[in-house]
């Protein structure tokens, strides 16, 4: 791996404390980042290197997966250096140029520049701006601007952004993170039926039934509430997170594919999906919003009554949709995808149901048992499980579930952000969110931002503590599907109704 100054906006925040020091520091560990490395941290606190220093230790001894051992963290940090930065002070951007001029001199490193903007999004366009003015995007090596969602909130907004970086950028130096396709067992997906005859053969609309994909979350909108209140499950998760998982699962692949191939085949899968139309949206997607209810025991407030939501707020925390690839592969096979807060159970998870046998009902055997799943677990747990019905030989005549682990090696895996780092270092974007993605998944969406808007979508109560507004069932329901590893919920859900169609923003 080439040498590398890596220079972070936002290094006194609580993405980097968290996330992005535990994940150098790791990469680190395991000799995965370059022999010959330098970080400038930047923010507007009046920070010394040595201070800085200290609050990288005091983050890595807190958050890192592995115990920080004192001597490895010490050498770790004597390559952070911190300046101060305002961003729309263009004389910042200048002394930070003379600082990470110098600190290339020192290592004798060549220029080549990672810039990550661990930063709210309405700065990401200043910022690539001035680096292009000051002269910190003139290297004679490569550069890289790394980025965090959201990447727009909507369809035009996301244009307007793309055509404002590509100013200072070219789409080949510009990275958008997307911490899903970081998860291991996500990026397992792009192997899975590519390196496996068997799956290969089964990874079609003639062997699978339908594709689950689920995100659940037990927490509610927390100290995000001023945010989230503007944003919703569509904006926060739906378009991000769970159409990158969507185009993750349905790729098909040739061995050995390029990361250009890898993003040619996503980008193919989302102008595959059948549109929809604003007046009919109902039809395939459902939304809903947390009404009190209580989790593992413990009451919880409704979403309306959480500190910093508008009382007769109509935003969604919950969404379900069924989307359909009309192609060779996936024609007739429906993707089921939901995500919520307030959830029963944390989990994220995709599952692949295989068809059964001619003239049998979905979701039960003649025999009783049931379809043969593909489970793909990402949190909390983290395993690739196929169950398979093999006849039991205690019961003649009965079956039963046998589970083949297909991640035997999945001890001590690597974080989402170790994996996306050392890809954006390494200059390999094959796990990071392509322009043409974003464009076609806000593309996709949109229509569903303006049946919000329209007041053209019901909004669905549901109990903290359950699995989502009753009608995300009867639409899996209606085709003979149901969400799998569903258990029942914690409280009566006949006591919870439908929110009205606002009027002019009022209920």
């Amino acid at each position: 791996m080439e040498p590398t100054s890596l220079i972070l906006f936002g290094a006194t925040g609580d993405l980097a404390k968290r996330k992005i020091y535990p994940a150098l520091y790791n990469l680190y560990i395991e000799q995965k980042l370059p022999e010959s490395f330098s970080l400038i941290g930047l923010g507007r606190r009046e920070w010394s290197d040595e201070f800085f220093q200290a609050q990288v230790e005091k983050s890595l001894h807190e958050f890192s997966r592995r115990q920080a051992d004192p001597a490895r963290v010490k050498s770790f940090v004597k390559a952070f250096r911190y300046s101060v930065l305002n961003i729309s002070h263009k004389e910042d951007y200048i002394t930070l140029l003379d600082l990470v001029q110098k600190r290339e001199a020192e290592l004798s490193i060549p220029s080549n520049r990672l810039f990550y903007l661990s930063v709210g999004p309405e700065f990401f366009e200043p910022i690539a701006q001035n680096i292009q003015e000051s002269g910190l995007g003139s290297t004679e090596g490569w550069k890289r601007l790394v980025i965090e969602k959201p990447f727009g909130h909507d369809l035009q907004s996301a244009r307007d952004l793309n055509r404002n970086l590509s100013e200072s950028f070219t789409e080949e130096e510009i990275y958008r993170i997307d911490h899903y396709l970081g998860k291991p067992m996500v990026q397992r997906l792009e192997t899975l039926h590519q390196s496996n005859p068997i799956m290969k053969a089964l990874w079609n609309n003639r062997y699978i039934s339908n594709v689950q994909i689920t995100a659940n979350e037990t927490v509610g909108v927390e100290e995000r509430a001023s945010y989230y209140d503007h944003v919703g499950a569509v904006r926060d998760m739906f378009q991000n997170h769970m159409l990158q998982l969507l185009m993750m699962m349905a790729i098909q692949l040739p061995h050995n594919s390029t990361p250009e191939k890898v993003g040619l085949k996503k980008k193919h899968i989302m102008e595959s999906i059948l549109p929809l139309q604003k007046q009919t949206v109902g039809a395939s997607v459902i939304r809903g919003q947390y009404a009190e209810g209580s989790i593992q025991g413990k009451p919880v407030n409704a979403y309306t009554a959480e500190l910093g939501v508008a009382e007769n707020t109509m935003n969604d925390t919950f969404i379900a949709a069924k989307l359909q690839i009309d192609d060779f592969f996936w024609r007739g096979v429906p993707f089921y995808i939901r995500t919520g807060k307030r959830m029963k159970e944390k989990s994220t998870r995709i599952v692949i149901e295989f068809k059964e046998p001619s003239g049998q009902a979905h979701g039960v055997k003649s025999n009783g048992s049931k379809p043969n799943l593909l489970v793909i677990e990402m949190s909390p747990d983290q395993s690739m499980t196929l169950q398979l019905n093999a006849s039991d030989p205690q019961n003649k005549g009965d079956f039963k579930p046998v589970h083949i682990d297909l991640s035997p090696d999945r001890e001590d895996l690597a974080e989402a952000y170790e994996n996306l780092i050392h890809d954006a270092l390494h200059g390999d974007p094959t796990f990071f969110a392509h322009w043409d993605e974003v464009e076609l998944s806000w593309a996709w969406v949109q229509p569903i931002l303006d049946a919000f808007t329209e007041n053209l979508l019901p909004l669905h109560l549901y109990p903290a503590g359950s699995y989502g507004p009753a009608e995300s069932d009867a639409m899996l329901a209606a085709e003979g599907h149901h969400w799998w590893f569903d258990e029942p919920a914690d409280q009566d859900v006949s006591s919870v109704t439908d929110v009205p169609l606002a009027v002019n923003g009022n209920l």
